[in-house]
């Protein structure tokens, strides 16, 4: 299993509207991401809109690219785009970077 750590940027003026749209993910977008191989799925977000995403999975690459496959990721990822700075016309799942791993306690 693989531990996955990414950041992203919400614009500051959006962070509440962020939250907001958070409180109640789609069902259908819960569930792709559940049968794609996402687990633990966790985004952390701080008041000056640094947000934090976790998840676990058994292969990242894989995990990403059966969302991509789906329609329903398609057009949570166009309701989500207006939200992130520093995209540069890529969509949020496109933007995510894993970071390195260099302390763990289990």
């Amino acid at each position: 299993m693989a531990r996955v750590c990414f950041l992203l940027k919400v614009r500051a003026d959006r962070v509440e509207e962020y939250r907001a749209a958070h409180a109640d993910v789609w069902p259908e977008m819960r569930q792709a991401l559940s049968e794609s191989g996402w687990r633990n799925y966790s985004l952390f977000l701080r008041e000056d809109g640094v947000l934090v995403g976790y998840l676990e999975t058994d292969d990242f690459a894989a995990a990403q690219r059966a969302m991509e496959a789906t329609e329903v990721n398609a057009r949570w990822q166009a309701a989500m785009g207006e939200f992130f700075e520093s995209l540069d016309g890529a969509r949020p799942d496109e933007a995510m970077r894993p970071l390195t791993e260099v302390f763990h306690l289990p």
